[in-house]
């Protein structure tokens, strides 16, 4: 597992960000692993979660030359940080679903040695389904 990646997530929880792992990580939790080049983590735009998200990337050392806090309180936002196979995309939206919704969907699981909470199975399905592409139809096949 990719060390980056489990320090960006420590310094999330750490930062109390309202955030949800999502794309192939999440797929994998949901039984159906595949190959990926980042790992994908959503959210919460609001104010408030924008200033702690600030916080916690520079925590982890992310050029933040770049980007704002007010860009992390809208939704339409890609922040990515490094080059596949260890990027990360800081998203603050997914097609077809809102954050409430998915934080209420959520499941609590371990990332290598931290505790965060991925998209729930539901909310997972309705974004794939509502993307169209047809990775993400095929990312689905079968579990609905």
């Amino acid at each position: 597992m990719n060390q980056d990646f489990i320090d960006l997530l420590r310094a999330f929880a750490d930062a109390e960000v309202r955030f949800l792992v999502v794309g192939a990580y999440a797929l994998a939790l949901h039984g159906r692993p595949r190959a990926t080049g980042d790992l994908d983590v959503w959210v919460e735009a609001t104010p408030e979660n924008a200033a702690r998200v600030v916080r916690a990337l520079a925590a982890f050392g992310a050029p933040l030359t770049d980007i704002a806090e007010a860009d992390f309180a809208r939704e339409g936002v890609t922040y990515q940080i490094g080059v596949p196979p260890g990027r990360i995309d800081i998203l603050t939206d997914l097609t077809g679903i809102n954050f409430g919704e998915a934080w209420a969907d959520r499941m609590r699981r371990p990332f290598g040695n931290v505790e965060v909470d991925f998209i729930g199975r539901a909310s997972f399905i309705r974004n794939k389904r509502a993307t169209g592409r047809p990775k993400d139809l095929g990312d689905i096949e079968g579990m609905e």
